[in-house]
Order: structure tokens, then C-alpha cells, then sequence
């Protein structure tokens, strides 16, 4: 290589097939601790010494306004780094290391940060949306080992199965924090998460057992009592299942009918450990009469089993525990797996975080305001979660309570007719006896029958005239007395009051007898 121009922050290089690299320096890598050079290489041709010379100028550019990534790591390297100094949950590193080990690595561990921008993260988000395996669309076998072996009918063509979006979401996240990491390790100068495509947030879909559902559930779980006290209580009151593993009988206060939610059980494989609650906080739930006697009925039985073997159970002791004296916790895998089993046995595919979703649609059907079921389930924002996960139930109790405002509110001045429509005063709504009635008196006065001043039939006429009730009667009466057509007192009959020209508004009375 022969060195064609030289400058104090770069040199511009030429190379052995006529190409020209730029070469300038930006600083000490703080990863390797090296000399750090921004480098790109302009192509052979007519014009490259003029190319060449501007790629310089805009690499010395960008290292002078801290555009540049001070860096040649890559995304792999910045990956293990993040999770070295991120503040998670040992769950939440878990999935971390899942998601960078089975797909950000695979697809952007050798892309160097500098390189990393929009384009590139939107061809990685298609290729998890297109298949979990990152295949590329190439065709081959899943073999059911890696070992050498004589294909069966486990071995299978592979099948394309895009990546959950809340799995694609996760990754995102992951990736979102690593990349601001960097930023503030002075790694790299702009987010490329900026420039790129997010994946969209998957829509909430719950399915909570139905009513018929969830009493088959109820009599199933409690032909053994510990097992439906835990279903029970999962039910009533909407807690994870970290947080009913958890739970102590020192949290339970009966004679105050509430129950307090502190930690939970997280497990990695086999292993389990107590930790603070998902977001973090603690919330106290208020329980229901039936759930306290129950609770006070579970508490006995597991007293008197305990002092069959001798043992006292204590204050801090788990409410829900496969051992005598309730020390240990239950493991989440278990629990679920239980409930797995239990539902198939039904004929149903469920999941015990479905009794989750069973609590707060109930609550909010019931007309429940959303913030207060955000409290008992344990949702941050102040209900924002709560509104997004049970949109469709927040309608529902909506158009519920649309309908009970109707039949509280007074009858409307104007009638409307089966299609919706507005009917015109020539035309009245004679679908109920009253106004019927009402009806063919106003016929009779815009008629002539009834002057003004004379008197009308009396109710219990009308009642007998008509075959309807006294009340049905009296309703009429105070109908065309609204419209102003008749005036009335306790204790006398209506009389037709006098109209103004154009002011009457009635029909004209067809195959009415005249009232005596």
C-alpha cells in the first residue's frame, strides 16, 4: 500500500487494486483500550481521488461534532457487556440471555456498531417475523438428534413459524437497552433503534374462563381443599402465581377481611427464590365475606393436620405448602403445571394466569372503575395497563351503563318510530294502550267532539272502555295534559282547555265514537 495524502486528524491511502481507504483517527477504543480509526474505502475509477477527498472530510467531520462510533466492537460484545451492568431481575436476565443467545447474536453478533443502523435491525425484525429458525427460506430437515441416526417420522421437513410478537417485542427491548448503554459508554453517538422500524406492540387478547367454565373449575379443584383455596383465591382476588406461592398467613388480616401482597416466588429451572413483587410494589387487596370464611375453614384444617404430627404453625408460615407445617413455598412450574392438567381433564386448554383475567373482567362488568381494579391486580400506571390489556370489557360495561342511563332518563318529546325515525306530530305512536288512548282523544278534540271546556270520560270509563288498568287510564290523561291539550286536578275531571290557531297538535279520529 502506498500512502497518497496525509492530514492531520486522516490520510487518504491508495491500495494495491487501485482503491482508495480514508483513514482517520478517532480516539481510543474504550473497550480494547487501542487506537481507534474510522476507515472506508472510496472504489477505483476516474473520479476517486474527489470521492475520496470528501469521504475525508465528512469522517473528520463527524469526528469533530462526536458523530462517530469511538468503538470497532459488535453488537455481540456490547451484548454480553449490557448484561454484565444491567439492574434486573434474575427472571428478567434470564430471558435476556435467551433472547441474545438464540437470536441477536446468531443474526447481529459480528455486525460491527458502526454499522448497525435501520436498515439492517428492520431485515432482522422480518427475518424473526418470517421464522423463528432463521432459515432464510432454504429448506431442510429437523432432525429429532444431533447425533448420527436413522431418520423416522420425527425426522421432518422444517416448517417456517414466525417469532411471537411479544417475543419480537422482548427482543427489542433488550436490544433498546443495550443501545442506550452505549450511548452513555460514549460507545456509539446516535441510537440506530432511532432510525429502524420498532415492532409493533401485540394486542391484548385475554381469555378468562366463562361463568359455566369457571364453576366446573371451582368443583373440580376443591375435591382436594389446600388445591381449591389456591384456585379460589386466585380467582377472587387476581393475584400472580408467584405472589399466591408467596403468600404467608401473617399476611392475611380476616378480621379486617383483606390480604397483603409483598414478594413473590420466581424460579429458573428447578431453582426458586423470593423476590419483590413484578412491579415492584406492595398493594393490600380487600377480600369478600365468602372468601374469609373460607379462608378461616382452610386455616383450621391446616392447624389440625399439623398438630396430628405434632407441629404449630407459625405466623410467617406459607399459606400454601405441600409440607405439614407450611415452610416452604410452592414452586410456580408446579403450580401451573397442576392446573394444566386439571383443565385438560375437563376437555379445556387453559392457563392459571386465565383466572388473572377472570378476576378483573368480572370486576369490571360488575362497573368497577378501572383504577381500583388496577390496584388489586398489581398494575402500574395508575390503570394505563389495566385499560389496554381489558379494552374490550371497559367497553362492554360502557354500553352497560349507557343502557341503564336510558331507562332512568324521562321519555323524549319526540317519538321515534321502529326504523329510528322521528314521527310527525299527524302521526302518534299508538304502540302502548295509553297512547292509544291518548290518541283518540286528541283525534276528538283537533275534531271538534270536545270543545274546550268540556270534561273527559272519567279514568274509570276509559279504563272499562278500553280494557286497561285505572293507571294505564290515568297515564294518558297526564299525557295530553303535557302536550297542553286538557287540564287537571286532584279531585276533578280534565277539561279541554282552549287552543290557539295552529297550536293543536293531534290526528283526525278514524272510527272513534264520540266520547259521552
Amino acid at each position: 500500500m502506498k500512502q497518497r495524502e496525509g492530514r492531520s486528524r486522516g490520510s487518504i491511502e491508495q491500495l494495491r487494486s487501485g482503491a482508495l481507504r480514508v483513514k482517520v483517527y478517532a480516539g481510543i477504543d474504550p473497550l480494547s483500550g487501542k487506537r481507534h480509526y474510522l476507515r472506508e474505502t472510496v472504489p477505483a475509477g476516474p473520479k476517486a481521488e474527489k470521492e475520496a477527498q470528501k469521504v475525508l472530510t465528512r469522517l473528520v467531520n463527524e469526528v469533530n461534532e462526536s458523530r462517530n462510533p469511538r468503538t470497532n466492537a459488535a453488537v455481540g460484545q456490547l451484548m454480553d457487556r449490557y448484561l454484565e451492568y444491567v439492574d434486573v431481575d434474575q427472571s428478567t436476565r434470564t430471558r435476556y440471555r435467551i433472547a441474545i443467545d438464540t437470536h441477536i447474536k446468531p443474526l447481529l453478533g459480528v455486525t460491527p456498531l458502526a454499522r448497525l443502523n435501520g436498515e439492517v435491525l428492520d431485515s432482522f425484525y422480518r427475518t424473526l417475523r418470517t421464522c423463528r429458525d432463521h432459515c432464510g427460506g432454504k429448506p431442510f430437515v429437523e432432525h429429532k438428534t444431533a447425533r448420527p441416526h436413522t431418520c423416522d417420522d420425527s425426522c421432518r421437513p422444517h416448517t417456517c413459524k414466525p417469532l411471537a410478537p411479544a417475543s419480537i417485542r422482548k427482543i427489542h427491548t433488550c436490544l433498546s437497552g443495550a443501545m442506550k448503554a452505549a450511548i452513555r459508554w460514549q460507545w456509539i453517538a446516535v441510537n440506530p433503534l432511532e432510525q429502524a422500524q420498532p415492532p409493533k406492540r401485540p394486542p391484548s387478547n385475554p381469555h378468562p374462563p366463562t361463568l359455566e367454565q369457571a364453576t366446573a373449575i371451582i368443583n373440580e379443584a376443591f375435591k382436594d381443599l389446600p388445591w381449591g383455596m389456591l384456585v379460589w383465591v386466585a380467582m377472587t382476588t387476581g393475584a400472580r402465581r408467584g405472589e399466591l406461592c408467596a403468600l404467608r398467613w401473617d399476611y392475611l388480616d380476616l378480621d379486617n377481611a383483606s390480604m397483603a401482597v409483598r414478594t413473590s416466588i420466581a424460579q429458573e429451572n428447578g431453582h426458586t427464590w423470593e423476590k419483590d413483587t413484578k412491579t415492584h410494589q406492595q398493594r393490600r387487596i380487600t377480600l369478600d365475606p365468602e372468601t374469609v370464611a373460607l379462608l378461616r375453614i382452610y386455616r383450621q384444617h391446616c392447624e389440625e393436620e399439623a398438630r396430628s404430627v405434632g407441629v404449630i404453625l407459625d405466623a410467617d408460615s406459607r399459606v400454601f405448602s405441600r409440607d405439614v407445617d407450611h415452610e416452604t413455598w410452592l414452586k410456580p412450574s408446579s403450580v401451573t403445571q397442576r392446573y394444566r392438567r386439571m383443565c385438560a381433564s375437563l376437555g379445556w386448554k387453559m392457563n392459571l394466569h386465565q383466572l388473572r383475567h377472570y378476576s378483573a373482567t368480572e370486576l369490571i362488568a360488575a362497573g368497577v372503575d378501572v383504577r381500583t381494579v388496577a390496584g388489586r391486580l398489581g398494575h402500574g400506571g395508575g390503570g394505563t395497563t389495566t385499560l389496554r390489556v381489558y379494552s374490550a370489557w371497559v367497553a362492554e360495561a360502557d354500553q352497560k351503563a349507557a343502557g341503564k342511563l336510558t331507562g332512568r332518563m324521562p321519555s323524549a318529546p319526540i317519538a321515534i318510530d321502529h326504523q329510528g325515525n322521528p314521527r310527525s306530530p299527524l302521526e302518534p305512536d299508538t304502540s302502548n294502550p295509553y297512547q292509544k288512548i291518548a290518541a283518540d282523544i286528541r283525534g276528538a278534540i283537533s275534531a271538534g267532539f270536545l270543545p274546550p271546556g268540556s270534561t273527559l270520560p272519567t279514568v274509570t270509563e276509559l279504563a272499562s272502555r278500553y280494557h286497561v288498568s285505572t293507571g294505564t287510564a290515568h297515564r294518558a290523561i297526564a299525557q295530553l295534559q303535557s302536550d297542553g291539550l286538557v287540564t287537571a286536578s286532584r279531585g276533578k275531571r280534565a277539561t279541554v282547555v282552549e287552543q290557539s290557531e295552529g297550536s293543536a297538535t293531534g290526528v283526525t279520529d278514524i272510527g272513534t265514537r264520540r266520547p259521552s
